[in-house]
């Protein structure tokens, strides 16, 4: 079940359109899941001060044949739950003139809102979180292993990802541009959540 604190993402506002009249440029969130609804659940509950603030205009997550409650979880959050789609018309659907990337399990750290506002208020750059210092694999893993594209968020504009967009791409294909920034905020990454529902089991 969704965490009661974390309430409808889309109603958060109020039904208005924008609560922070500062920044017109609103935020589509879009998530790729299978069989994450703990890990959606723990997203979604840190993307509320967005919606708060009137930054996070809507929610998309694309299914691959989940079996679990993720679809329970993003429609009690007021998500758009898609089970087939074409992502050239994901991202032409999406309500935000910019668009984050996310993995279920992700998790922007307080403060997160502020950083998005002014990285776009200045550049048109793609941006990515800074990794989270309490939250890092064993070196060794770190040596062996490739970050994913997706690990740290990709935050992009909806004008340049409609450019790159191919039909049968992933998220994590549109998380590869160059000339990324960084936002002055770490983010958790999904690995963690993934790993503590492991050792849960």
């Amino acid at each position: 079940m969704l965490p009661n604190h974390a309430g409808n993402i889309t109603e958060a506002c109020g039904g208005n359109r924008c609560c922070n009249a500062v920044w017109e440029d609103m935020l589509t969130i879009i998530m790729e899941c299978r069989d994450n609804e703990a890990e959606l659940a723990q997203t979604l509950s840190a993307l509320v001060s967005g919606a708060v603030e009137g930054v996070v205009r809507d929610v998309i997550v694309l299914d691959h044949g989940s079996r679990d409650g993720s679809s329970e979880v993003a429609d009690a959050a007021g998500c758009r739950f898609l089970t087939s789609w074409d992502m050239k018309d994901v991202v032409g659907s999406a309500r935000g003139d910019w668009l984050l990337l996310l993995e279920p399990g992700a998790r922007p750290m307080s403060g997160w809102v502020d950083a998005v506002v002014d990285h776009v208020a200045i550049n048109r750059n793609p941006a990515q979180f800074l990794g989270s210092r309490s939250h890092r694999r064993p070196f060794f893993q770190r040596l062996a292993r490739r970050r994913a594209p997706l690990e740290q968020g990709y935050l992009v504009s909806k004008r340049q990802a409609s450019a790159a967009v191919r039909t049968g791409m992933t998220l994590a294909d549109i998380a590869t541009g160059a000339g990324v920034r960084r936002l002055a905020v770490e983010l958790v990454p999904a690995w963690v959540a993934k790993a503590m529902r492991a050792e849960i089991g």
